[in-house]
């Protein structure tokens, strides 16, 4: 992974960090990183989520994806963490259909979703590590009651994904379905290079073993300065243009394959940094496509912005067609990746030229061992941005209140706080 952050300096950008401020912040990274190898040495919650790439063992998940191998479809029912490190992987990994999320509980997508499956060969993976997560729950409850009223077993193609208590387990336990286990010490966002993400890419048929391997070399090679780490030279870049006004990160992958990880990083910078006032706002682009619609915004409006611009140094290519149109004669002997990368170079230099602070991240391709570094890489900028901004990195109890909540409204127990009263319809 490479991480470049010329354009986050102050000879570049007003908001941008000096480079003797750089140099004072490293002597902090220093610090921050010395505990964060002190917590991984003692598996302490939270910084043990840095070696799933050395502790997963790929052989059980290896044989819940093989129990499935006659399904052409898997669904995958889970929310937040449960979910998005896997649509991640899937997504980056297989463009091919066979791997379905259920992650939300809007029923009209549900009811669409099972609705337009071949039940008789999808498979089901249902994943909450507490085995009590009421979206997660009720979405299977629907998907069970609609195989067994058409007659399918839903038995047979099942893998729980869990803790080693709770509903799903006992549910696992009372159907003798295969349960892959949910690891100790991580929160769900930091879990993707667990059983918890990696079921569904290998139910694709991706190496996940690579997957791993990507990991590992991260996750091995965390140093103490940010000028010798690309993952903490990204959280520490972070953590600056915050300090200095940026509140809002813009992530922007320059590929279709990696937009699901913009909607994982934003749960991960967001869940994991947003406390005491503190964190920065994810919000998610894609490159090129979001050129025409949020650029406007991000070069010309409010000077309060970090972007992230990913992509791969290696893609395909698809020669782009002569033609015998006027005024593009330009594209004739390019191909598509080629012009992607010039969208990419250009938005660089037009943030850059307007004053916007921007990262540049490139892994060398879009590949088991390029998104598995990329994955860990995140995790840990994440983790360092935590540390030096004195937050609970693991921790989410604004979540936990809604959820909460959300159970005593359903219970009838409590009331919502009072809140004043304003309506206006039509």
């Amino acid at each position: 992974m490479r991480v470049a952050i010329g354009s986050a300096l102050a000879e570049t950008t007003p908001l941008g960090v000096s480079r003797a401020d750089l140099d004072r912040l490293d002597e902090r990274v220093g610090v921050a990183a010395d505990r964060i190898e002190r917590g991984r040495a003692a598996a302490d919650f939270g910084y043990a989520a840095l070696d799933l790439p050395e502790r997963t063992d790929p052989a059980p998940i290896e044989s819940a994806a093989a129990s499935l191998a006659d399904a052409e479809t898997l669904l995958t029912i889970g929310i937040g963490g449960s979910s998005l490190g896997a649509a991640t992987l899937a997504r980056a990994l297989g463009e091919d259909g066979r791997t379905l999320f259920l992650d939300n509980v809007d029923p009209a997508h549900t009811r669409g979703l099972l609705d337009d499956l071949d039940l008789e060969s999808t498979a089901l993976n249902v994943v909450s590590r507490s085995g009590t997560t009421a979206e997660t729950l009720a979405n299977f409850l629907v998907v069970r009651e609609v195989m067994d009223e058409a007659g399918v077993d839903w038995t047979t193609r099942t893998v729980v994904t869990t803790g080693d208590s709770g509903n799903l387990r006992e549910l696992a336990e009372a159907h003798d379905l295969p349960v892959l286990a949910v690891p100790d010490g991580a929160p769900g966002r930091f879990s993707a290079l667990s059983p918890v993400g990696l079921l569904a890419p290998a139910f694709q048929g991706a190496d996940i073993e690579a997957i791993l391997e990507g990991g590992k070399r991260v996750a091995g090679g965390l140093g103490d300065s940010l000028f010798e780490t690309p993952a903490y030279a990204y959280g520490a870049t972070a953590y600056a243009l915050e300090e200095r006004g940026a509140n809002i990160n813009a992530v922007m992958p320059y590929a279709e394959a990696l937009e699901a990880f913009a909607e994982w990083f934003a749960q991960l910078w967001a869940e994991s940094l947003g406390k005491d006032r503190r964190g920065q706002t994810p919000a998610r682009a894609l490159g090129a496509t979001d050129q025409h619609s949020q650029l406007q915004l991000y070069r010309a409006g409010p000077r309060d912005k970090l972007i992230t611009l990913v992509r791969p140094r290696d893609r395909p290519n698809l020669p782009i067609p002569e033609t015998e149109l006027d005024g593009i004669g330009y594209l004739s002997g390019e191909d598509l990746g080629g012009l992607l990368d010039a969208e990419f170079d250009a938005t660089a230099a037009s943030l850059a030229e307007s004053g916007v602070p921007s990262v540049e991240i490139a892994i060398d391709a879009i590949d088991e061992h390029g998104i598995g570094e990329l994955l860990v890489g995140m995790e840990a900028a994440c983790i360092m941005v935590g540390e030096l901004s004195d937050v609970e990195t693991f921790t989410q109890p604004a979540v936990e209140w809604g959820k909460q909540a959300t159970r005593d409204l359903l219970r009838g127990e409590g009331s919502l706080p009072e809140t004043p009263t304003l309506v206006v319809e039509d």
